[in-house]
């Protein structure tokens, strides 16, 4: 007796990836611009530190309206985790969206999809969200909710967004984590 699996799976698709970079020229000038061609931004300017603002803005709004996806594959893994050269690790855990930038550069904001492993392997991150699990209970995947999408700052703008794209619901944390278990005492005297 042969038995048929009914369930279809969910293709796994490349994890996504913006760069927002600064840009500077030798005339003292300085340009903005992203790796999505379709977003807006603001002409050559003089005024460094507005330019550095409205990178990082659009950087965070690029994180704010794209939800992890949890059928991607980790984009860190994708390039042979060169992100984090001296620690190897095999892509493993639900798919997280992390901003990444170094301070000390300043010039480049990256909003990467990545797994749970090299995540916290990666320098000057910060975690955006986490991808939803997909339920577990008949094997289908969850139906798409659709969300309205809140406007965002920093000239953002997506024309292919789809229902994957939509934002991340904020996360909560249980205050019961933070509490430590008291001991009862048995009655007995030692």
């Amino acid at each position: 007796m042969t038995t048929a699996h009914t369930a279809t799976p969910i293709e796994r698709v490349p994890g996504r990836a913006w760069t927002v970079r600064l840009t500077g020229s030798a005339d003292r000038s300085a340009t903005v611009s992203c790796s999505n061609t379709a977003c807006k931004m603001p002409a050559r300017s003089k005024d460094l530190a507005a330019l550095r603002r409205f990178a990082a803005q659009h950087a965070a709004a690029h994180a704010k309206a794209a939800s992890p996806r949890p059928h991607a594959w980790c984009h860190c893994g994708s390039t042979q985790c060169e992100a984090h050269p001296d620690s190897r690790t095999h892509c493993a855990g639900t798919v997280v969206l992390v901003l990444r930038h170094d301070p000390t550069m300043g010039r480049v904001w990256n909003v990467e999809e990545v797994c749970a492993a090299c995540a916290p392997l990666l320098a000057n991150t910060t975690v955006v969200a986490r991808a939803a699990r997909p339920g577990r209970g008949n094997g289908q995947p969850p139906a798409p909710v659709p969300a309205a999408r809140p406007d965002v700052p920093g000239g953002f703008s997506s024309p292919t967004a789809g229902p994957d794209d939509r934002p991340a619901a904020p996360t909560r944390r249980s205050r019961r984590a933070a509490q430590r278990p008291q001991r009862r005492s048995t009655g007995r005297q030692r």
